[in-house]
């Protein structure tokens, strides 16, 4: 053999050995990278593990709590009828007007108490959908009379405009009238004159929007984002003379999608708010003749 030629043999086996040292710092490299990617996914597991532990805790907390609430308030609410209509004797002016207190704040605290077991259904997994068929006139006059002693005491006017022309719906009409509901109770609640109207159009050919405007105190931009999370709340003189959990518009966001829609608002400070909920026109494919 040449000399050349074994000066080239030795230069190609040099080589490879740097070749399979660099393998063999590559496969080593790898082999770290890989043992921190495994202990990666096993911290995130624990962490994922111990977060469904106390989404779990927290949902079963809101349950109890709201359970054992219920009680209670029940019997004030019932206590307070039975003296508001004078059972056990007449009562003067003055404590027709306590009772009416007492009744009044039962209440509103009844009703954070049903938003706080409706989050803890949600969040648990428990709220399920009912679709039927049902007609948007029926609908309003079902909203019409359940508010129709607060617009009748009050100052402000609650306009539903007729929905005419439009189909009937396939969705659950249960969860739309509590979107509604909480959308109409905020309105009445931040305007103190003018009007809360109440209206429905279609979006496009398979959508159909609610809307409920207000001229109320408005809402400044940059809060839009936030007011539909759980707990926002407007800060404002107003509310700070209002009680709520904060929670209802964070429901209608979770029930608006759980019909296959979804919530918006429009607002300006001092020129009122629209809040409106989009859903499909049927939720799912027509189970069979809607007759």
């Amino acid at each position: 053999m040449s000399e050349s030629t074994s000066a080239d043999v030795s230069a190609m086996e040099l080589e490879l050995q740097q070749l399979r040292a660099e393998t063999a710092a590559l496969r080593d490299e790898l082999d770290e990278t890989n043992q921190g990617v495994l202990a990666l996914y096993a911290e995130l597991d624990t962490q994922a593990d111990q977060l469904r532990q106390a989404s779990d805790l927290k949902s079963r907390f809101l349950a109890y709590m709201s359970h054992e609430f219920r009680t209670p308030l029940g019997s004030i609410l019932s206590i307070a009828s039975m003296l508001s209509e004078e059972f056990d004797g007449p009562l003067t002016a003055e404590q027709h007007k306590q009772v009416v207190f007492v009744s009044g704040a039962a209440r509103e605290l009844s009703d954070m108490v049903d938003d706080l077991l409706d989050l803890a259904k949600i969040e648990a997994g428990r709220i399920t959908i009912s679709p039927a068929w049902f007609d948007m006139f029926d609908l309003f006059s079902a909203l019409r009379g359940m508010f129709r002693p607060i617009a009748d005491a009050g100052s402000v006017d609650l306009i539903f405009e007729a929905p005419e022309g439009l189909p009937r719906l396939y969705s659950d009409d249960k969860k739309l009238a509590q979107i509604l509901r909480n959308f109409i109770s905020n309105s009445l609640k931040f305007t103190q004159r003018g009007e809360v109207r109440i209206s429905v159009r279609m979006e496009g050919e398979q959508q159909v929007r609610f809307a409920v405007s207000d001229t109320g105190i408005g809402i400044p931009q940059e809060m839009h984002g936030a007011l539909f999370e759980d707990f926002a709340q407007i800060d404002s003189p107003l509310q700070k003379r209002l009680r709520g959990t904060g929670l209802g518009l964070s429901l209608c966001k979770r029930f608006a999608q759980l019909i296959g829609g979804y919530v918006g608002l429009e607002s300006e400070p001092g020129r009122g708010s629209t809040f409106f909920v989009v859903i499909p026109l049927a939720i799912a494919a027509e189970p069979g003749d809607e007759s």
